[in-house]
């Protein structure tokens, strides 16, 4: 582990050096700990990563994590020495703080943001200095809900690297036209000033209202800097409160799944950012997802995350454990008691409740998870499920025309804002679905590779919860959700699916005119979502294939093997007449891989017909 060869001795000799030399260069003073020593504060970082020299011989630089559970601190108690957290630590840092810190690394190319504050006077920090590549215009926002900087007003910090300048901005959101405005008089955008200056026209942000500017080689001393932040803020705060309560309430913020994403990667979640595309899009595509794959992959958990995320309170959302002895549709949908006909038993687990709820409020999203659903035969338990999903039908719960004693009525909806997601684990003790569930849900899998386990063994913070940060965006989600646009027009898609129907079809595995139309919605809905895929056609389509196409794949040898190769050669940019050797193994250069996730499931699949002599979509 990092810093265990540091010995006592060493610390002492990094406090002699510092109280000589000073902090290294590349570290700070910190905001929140210090060390004692011999009766004296320290900053921790610099005096581990010093000691660490002497013990090793190895510089370190200031890449590593100072805090709660991390090596560093670690080793300091391992040493015995007092770690002294700082009264108020939060409300110590002041916007000079901020402000020298950004500017330093913005003149860098060091994209990394975790370690900022991420709250500053009841406000969400949030900081960007690019995403890939280093921004021409780096900056810090300040939020309170329901705003995002996709959309909503917010302070903000921007800096025009171009002409050195820092400007403080009323910042207003450019994805979407903010449905709040500042309440300012006599507002200037940044792009007048920028034409009023014969600066080049800004790139972005222009429509942003100036608060105060500052050169950032020459600026104002701390206690300046602190009033004007605190000054806009403060505004910021009357602005949210000028607005009629009415107007706030009936505000519907537009489904951001970037902040999702954000908020999953500050709370330490390890999720990529295409898994967290398909399973949101899938959501919205069609309200019933299998998320199958190894155990303890945080199937469970993304689904958790997101319904915790996305709703108000835990009435919204229901964990069903399913049980291995589910043999009807009881243990979700209740029964009339057989004794008193007047009353009807509701399950325990809510599921019934959450399927009520969300009839009676359509306008916000209710998520029912069902915990290790192949527990049980799914056909058995579900079936009313099935059916209603497809037929627009209604459950019928009992045949008295009025509600039951217990607010029961004789039959409900499934209404548009209610999400089913089963999560799927293969081993011996689960029954494989047939095709009639597998054909009405879209399968995401779940695989873990080694570089994520190296990470995750790596990661020495405890995982923290994003419980209600996206509920503002409740009602926009489940509006993408009752939207039934589809995209028949892609004669790529059109073409793929037909070639890979003829080769289904030859296994008695093709697929019928609900999984096209399901397709052509994913590949509608998945823009919605993510509008980075409206450019990835080749991507989308190698989603729906894994998602709704292979799903369905099983069996021997013989049945199976020559079927593979050729949907392993529709994932090829150029036809290769050998794709596996005789071991199973591929023989494709990445770079003529066209459907990436496709061609390595269906590579999967051909090693283990080879290996086993027989295969199946679901692995263990």
């Amino acid at each position: 582990m990092l810093f265990d060869k540091v010995s006592l001795e060493n610390i002492k000799t990094a406090v002699n050096d510092l109280k000589i030399s000073g902090i290294p260069e590349g570290f700070s003073s910190s905001k929140f700990y210090d060390v004692k020593i011999d009766g004296v504060l320290y900053p921790p970082k610099p005096i581990m990563a010093v000691a660490n020299f002497y013990a090793t011989g190895k510089t370190v630089g200031n890449y590593f994590s100072g805090g709660k559970n991390t090596p560093c601190f670690k080793a300091f108690k391992r040493l015995g020495i007092e770690i002294v957290t700082k009264p108020n630590n939060i409300d110590m840092v002041k916007a000079f703080d901020i402000i020298h810190e950004f500017l330093k690394q913005a003149k860098t190319e060091n994209l990394k943001t975790k370690h900022y504050i991420k709250s500053y006077k009841n406000t969400k920090v949030k900081v960007s200095f690019g995403q890939g590549v280093a921004a021409k215009i780096p900056w810090i926002s300040f939020l309170k809900e329901p705003f995002t900087t996709s959309d909503g007003i917010y302070p903000v910090y921007l800096f025009y690297k171009n002409v050195n300048k820092l400007i403080l901005a009323y910042g207003r959101s450019e994805t979407n036209k903010p449905k709040v405005e500042w309440n300012i008089n006599n507002p200037q955008s940044i792009s007048k000033y920028f034409e009023e200056n014969n600066y080049e026209k800004p790139d972005r942000y222009g429509d942003s209202h100036v608060f105060k500017i500052y050169d950032a080689n020459n600026l104002p001393n701390e206690k300046k800097l602190n009033q004007d932040l605190d000054e806009i803020i403060e505004e910021y705060s009357q602005t949210g409160k000028n607005e009629s309560k009415t107007k706030t309430s009936n505000l519907i913020v537009k489904f951001d799944l970037s902040l999702f994403e954000d908020n999953c990667k500050e709370s330490g979640l390890k999720y990529s950012n295409q898994l967290i595309s398909r399973y949101v899009s899938s959501l919205v595509t069609k309200p019933f997802v299998l998320l199958s794959g190894l155990s303890g992959s945080g199937k469970t958990k993304l689904a958790q995350t997101f319904a915790q995320w996305l709703c108000e309170d835990t009435s919204q959302y229901c964990i069903v454990p399913v049980g291995a002895d589910w043999t009807n549709r009881e243990p979700l949908l209740g029964y009339v008691n057989a004794i008193v006909n007047t009353e009807y038993i509701l399950p325990e687990n809510r599921a019934l409740d959450l399927i009520i709820n969300a009839n009676e409020n359509q306008e916000k999203p209710y998520f029912l998870i069902l915990d290790e659903m192949n527990l049980s035969h799914v056909e058995r338990y579900f079936a009313d499920f099935l059916s209603v999903m497809e037929s627009k039908d209604k459950f019928k719960l009992h045949t008295d025309l009025i509600n039951k004693k217990s607010g029961v009525p004789h039959e409900l909806s499934w209404p548009p804002n209610l999400f089913v997601v089963g999560t799927v684990n293969i081993d011996e003790t689960t029954y494989m679905f047939s095709p009639k569930v597998l054909d009405r849900a879209n399968v995401i899998e779940f695989r873990v590779n080694e570089n994520e386990i190296e990470d995750f063994l790596k990661a020495s913070k405890p995982i923290t919860s994003i419980e209600k940060l996206g509920a503002s965006m409740g009602t926009s989600f489940v509006e993408i959700a009752k939207n039934d646009t589809t995209n028949k027009n892609s004669q790529n898609l059109n073409d793929v699916l037909l070639d890979f129907f003829k080769d289904l079809q030859t296994l008695g595995a093709e697929f019928g005119y609900r999984t096209v139309t399901e397709i052509q919605t994913l590949f509608s809905k998945i823009d919605l979502i993510d509008p980075t895929y409206s450019t990835k056609e080749n991507e989308k389509i190698d989603i729906a294939i894994m998602q709704k196409l292979l799903p369905k794949l099983h069996g021997s040898r013989r049945k199976l093997q020559k079927t593979l190769v050729l949907l392993a050669q529709k994932c090829l940019k150029e036809k290769e007449e050998r794709v596996f050797n005789e071991k199973g193994e591929s023989l494709v250069l990445d770079e003529n891989i066209k459907h990436k996730l496709s061609f390595e499931k269906i590579a999967r699949m051909y090693k283990n017909i080879i290996d086993n002599g027989f295969t199946s979509y679901a692995e263990a």
